[in-house]
C-alpha cells in the first residue's frame, strides 16, 4: 500500500460550533499521526457554514503545537486570496517552529462564492493568467537571498518549505509540470478531468530543484465502518452538503438519514453520483478493495483521505479501519 494522508475541512455539524471542529481536528490529527498517516492538510474555503478552517495557517499551527511528527499542510491556500510575501511570511514561520513538518499546496480558486472573494480581495482584477507568476514570486521568496535583494521573506528566506500544484482541472496539471512540483487532484468532489489531468502532468513534467520525477496526490472520500449500513449512513451526511450547496444552501454538515439517496429526484442522483465518483464506503474489505482499485486506476505515489462524519467518532474510527490498509 502506498503512504496514506489525511485531508480536513474541520467540519462544523448541525447543533456544534466551530471551535467545537477545530478541537475535533486536532484530536483527529493526534489518533491519524499514532496511526502511520504521513501527512495531515488543511482546506481553505471562505463564507462556508460547514467549515472551520478558514484561516488555514492559524489552524494548522494549532495542529502542529499538538502533535510530533505528522507532516501538517495546506490542501491548500487559495493564492489569488493572498501576496506571495504574506503567504511566504506566514509558512516560513510555521517551518521555524515545525521545522520539515510543513506542507504548502496552491489553488488558484477562490475557495468560495463571487461576493465573499470580492470581500476578501477588495476587487477581483486577479486574473488567472497571473497565477503561475504569483507562483513562481512565492518560490522565489524561500530561496536564498540573491545580491542586492531588496524585498525578503522574513521567516521564509531560505527556508524549505514543500511546495505543492493543487487541481481539479488541466491548469494547474500543466503548471505543477512546468514548475516541476508535486501535484495533487481534489477528485473527492472534482472528478471530471482527473485521468486527463494526470496524463497531462506525467507527460510534461520537467525535473526541478523541487522533484526528480512526477509525484501525484489523488483524493478520495472514504466512509468506512464496521457494517456496510453504517458506512452508507454516515456517507448521506456528506452527500446532503452537496446536496445543499447545489441548491445554493450551504449549511453545517447535517445529521445522517436512513436510505437518504431513494428520497432524491433523478438529477440530485445524477449530480451526487457525477461529483463523488471517487468515494469508497463500506466495511474494511470493501473499502480496501474500492481504494486498491483507484489506486490501480490512477497509479498515485500518495493518497489524501477525506472523511466528512457528522458523528466525530464515527470519523476517527472511519480512518482507524483506513489505517489498517497500510
Amino acid at each position: 500500500m502506498i503512504p496514506l494522508s489525511v485531508l480536513d475541512l474541520s467540519p462544523i455539524v448541525a447543533g456544534s460550533q466551530a471551535r467545537d471542529s477545530l478541537l475535533n481536528s486536532l484530536d483527529l490529527a493526534r489518533h491519524v499521526e499514532r496511526w502511520g498517516y504521513r501527512r495531515y492538510w488543511l482546506a481553505e474555503h471562505h463564507g462556508m457554514p460547514g467549515i472551520a478552517s478558514a484561516a488555514t495557517s492559524v489552524v494548522m499551527g494549532y495542529v502542529a503545537a499538538g502533535t510530533f511528527t505528522i507532516r501538517v499542510g495546506a490542501g491548500g491556500i487559495m493564492l489569488p486570496n493572498h501576496s506571495p510575501l504574506v503567504i511566504a511570511e506566514q509558512f516560513g514561520t510555521l517551518e521555524s517552529l515545525y521545522p520539515d513538518r510543513v506542507d504548502l499546496a496552491l489553488g488558484r480558486a477562490p475557495g468560495t462564492d463571487p461576493v465573499t472573494a470580492r470581500a476578501l480581495r477588495r476587487n477581483l482584477t486577479t486574473s488567472v493568467e497571473q497565477f503561475p507568476d504569483d507562483v513562481r514570486e512565492l518560490l522565489a521568496y524561500f530561496q536564498a537571498p540573491k545580491p542586492g535583494q531588496g524585498i525578503q521573506a522574513v521567516p521564509g528566506v531560505g527556508l524549505s518549505v514543500p511546495v505543492w500544484m493543487l487541481g481539479s482541472s488541466l491548469f494547474g496539471a500543466q503548471l505543477a509540470a512546468q514548475l516541476g512540483l508535486p501535484y495533487a487532484f481534489a477528485s473527492h468532489f472534482a472528478p471530471a478531468q482527473l485521468l486527463e489531468a494526470l496524463a497531462l502532468y506525467r507527460e510534461r513534467f520537467q525535473p526541478s530543484e523541487y522533484l526528480a520525477r512526477p509525484y501525484f496526490m489523488p483524493a478520495i472520500s472514504v466512509f468506512a465502518a464496521d457494517t456496510t449500513e453504517q458506512a452508507r449512513l454516515l456517507a448521506s451526511s456528506w452527500q446532503q452538503a452537496f446536496v445543499n450547496l447545489y441548491a445554493g444552501r450551504p449549511s453545517k454538515l447535517p445529521p445522517p438519514v436512513p436510505d437518504y439517496l431513494a428520497g432524491l429526484s433523478p438529477l440530485e442522483q445524477h449530480m451526487l453520483k457525477d461529483v463523488l465518483q471517487y468515494t469508497a464506503v463500506g466495511t474494511a474489505d470493501e473499502v480496501g478493495a474500492q481504494i486498491r482499485k483507484f489506486i490501480e486506476l490512477t497509479s498515485a505515489d500518495e493518497l489524501i483521505i477525506a472523511c466528512q462524519c457528522y458523528d466525530h467518532q464515527a470519523r476517527l474510527r472511519c480512518y482507524e479501519i483506513v489505517s489498517g490498509l497500510l
